[in-house]
């Protein structure tokens, strides 16, 4: 008896995470490319995009041309925040489970799709970051906040990234907020010479980032106790890194109901 496999549409499959992600689900047995959406591609085979022979699953320029009669079990979106907004809603609307790998969505709005996903019957993942080492990054800090509660995030970036601080370091300070009681720190008299020097203000602590060339994603949370230091860092040398994360997330969001924000709520 064979398995029925996953069928996946991704969104912004001519992009960098989504050819990545296009990649993927061909390497996998399990699953099954059957929709590519890309505005400015082009009607070509999504296969051209990942290195890969022709696949016979053409690019089409909207989402809804690839979504109509294409089947889909599961849409992989990495695309940008103006548009993941949108093509979550049209996802669903077509019950298709969206696994969104893209930041920006208010909590009104994570509350909204997920009593879509509820009224559809369909499960749904919001992710700001799919690397299980980062995942792991943030459990960590957020475990050591409850001994060490002086702490700050410092996170590194390519120069082309367009939000500061990153979706992964306010999921974290998020995780940590959730663990520790908020605690300002630093000097009451404390002046910033230069606005902006202490970085971004969450929760009594501070994040920074940092935009360079040359970098690719690197977060650091620092505690400071007396006497010591503990630094959790986690670093990201490729985006194939985060493809094992999407990979368990396509076969998880199968067997629930609802919208889930981060992708440590279904790591086993």
């Amino acid at each position: 008896m064979t398995t029925q496999k996953i069928k996946v549409a991704v969104a912004g499959a001519s992009g960098r995470m989504g050819r990545e992600v296009v990649k993927m689900v061909l390497e996998d047995e399990a699953l099954q490319l059957v929709a590519a959406a890309a505005p400015s591609a082009g009607p070509v085979d999504a296969g051209i995009f990942a290195g890969k022979a022709n696949t016979g699953v053409i690019v089409s320029s909207s989402l809804e041309e690839a979504l109509n009669g294409s089947g889909a079990d599961v849409l992989v979106d990495f695309t940008v925040p103006q548009a993941a907004y949108s093509n979550t809603k049209t996802a669903i609307e077509y019950g298709v489970r969206p696994i969104i790998g893209t930041t920006g969505f208010t909590p009104e709005q994570i509350e909204e799709l997920d009593e879509l996903c509820q009224e559809k019957g369909i499960g749904g993942l919001i992710a700001p970051n799919f690397s299980i080492g980062a995942i792991l990054m943030m459990k960590f800090a957020a475990e050591a906040s409850k001994y060490m509660p002086h702490v700050e995030i410092i996170e590194y970036h390519g120069d082309q990234k367009l939000d500061a601080p990153s979706g992964t370091s306010i999921k974290t300070a998020e995780l940590i907020s959730q663990a520790r009681q908020e605690l300002r720190q630093g000097n009451p008299n404390e002046e910033e010479v230069i606005e902006g020097a202490r970085g971004g203000y969450y929760n009594g602590f501070r994040i920074h980032s940092v935009r360079l060339p040359g970098v690719f994603a690197q977060q650091e949370v620092v505690f400071g106790g007396y006497g010591q230091t503990l630094k959790i860092r986690h670093d990201s040398y490729d985006r194939a890194g985060y493809m094992p994360g999407v990979n368990v997330a396509v076969k998880k969001v199968m067997t629930y109901n609802g919208l889930i924000y981060g992708f440590e709520h279904i790591m086993d």
